[in-house]
């Protein structure tokens, strides 16, 4: 008997893209571009052949990917160290606030080169508020002592690995207000079983254009460190999307996302283990037989 090859899992991802863009309602949202949005949505990745879920229907600079993963690892919560090494992802929002607080219309290249040169400048426009960084690593309780909630993470993983509560979070109601962008990745939660963890990220939001494939490469990316701190296996990712939305002026990128034949998952590589889940360098991530369909350009909504 001849068993029938599985489809490759970026099919799913596709078939996504094509619910959202052909199925969901139509909305109003905060940025005032307008989404097409579906409510519910989730996706199983195998991560126990080495591969990494990481999209070649399009390219994805996965090396900005590992920076910003690192940025929330080490707690940061400023974009300085991600501008000085390139990476634009997170600009647009302390940009649009400066344009709006002082009527300047500077550009984003002008905006990026004062943060890089003027440290005053930097320490005023540059912070993104208690985003991901702070909250996974600084989460302030009522007490005034702050909780380390990934060396927790860590810690529980390596001496009670049964446990349920193997969960990170970054949905601090208190704190929300002052941050730059509410967490859209907002929870983490992790299980093992036979030598193996898997995990489960909850997505309150997804920008299933552009926001969602680093989502999925960091999440798989954080469970591969996490199972080598910890001395297991790594299994499995899910992925559980609420609002899940596409904007509605991205539709030449879903047009490409479902005319192009995925191409083989990459495989990742850690080259090496270091003395901790916060010690990961940018190079100690291998990623190897990355073969993408080009980029495509799309507009960020802030």
């Amino acid at each position: 008997m001849v068993r029938e090859a599985l489809p490759h899992p970026e099919v799913a991802i596709q078939d996504l893209v094509r619910r959202v863009w052909t199925e969901g309602r139509e909305r109003h949202d905060r940025t005032g571009t307008g989404t097409r949005a579906l409510f519910g949505a989730m996706l199983r990745f195998d991560l126990a052949d080495g591969t990494v879920p990481l999209m070649t229907t399009k390219r994805v600079f996965w090396k900005s990917a590992v920076r910003e993963l690192r940025g929330f690892l080490s707690g940061e919560t400023s974009i300085v160290p991600l501008v000085a090494a390139g990476v634009h992802i997170w600009t647009d929002w302390p940009l649009d606030r400066y344009r709006r607080e002082t009527g300047e219309a500077i550009s984003r290249d002008a905006f990026e080169a004062r943060l890089l040169a003027d440290p005053r400048f930097a320490a005023r426009w540059g912070d993104l508020g208690p985003v991901y960084g702070k909250q996974w690593r600084r989460w302030l309780g009522p007490d005034g002592r702050e909780h380390d909630q990934l060396a927790s993470l860590v810690a529980g993983l390596r001496t009670n690995p049964e446990s349920r509560r193997h969960i990170v979070t970054g949905w601090n109601v208190a704190e929300l207000p002052t941050m730059a962008l509410p967490p859209c990745h907002m929870t983490y939660q992790y299980f093992v079983a036979d030598g193996r963890l898997s995990g489960i990220l909850y997505q309150r939001s997804c920008d299933l254009g552009l926001g969602f494939p680093f989502n999925i490469f960091e999440a798989a990316l954080l469970l591969r460190m996490l199972a080598q701190q910890c001395d297991l296996a790594a299994h499995e990712l899910v992925w559980m999307g609420a609002d899940v939305h596409l904007y509605l002026n991205h539709g030449h990128l879903v047009d490409a996302l479902l005319a192009r034949t995925p191409r083989p998952w990459p495989r990742l590589h850690l080259a090496r283990r270091p003395a901790d889940l916060f010690s990961y360098a940018v190079e100690d991530v291998v990623v190897e037989g990355y073969d993408p369909h080009p980029s495509v350009p799309a507009p960020v909504a802030v």
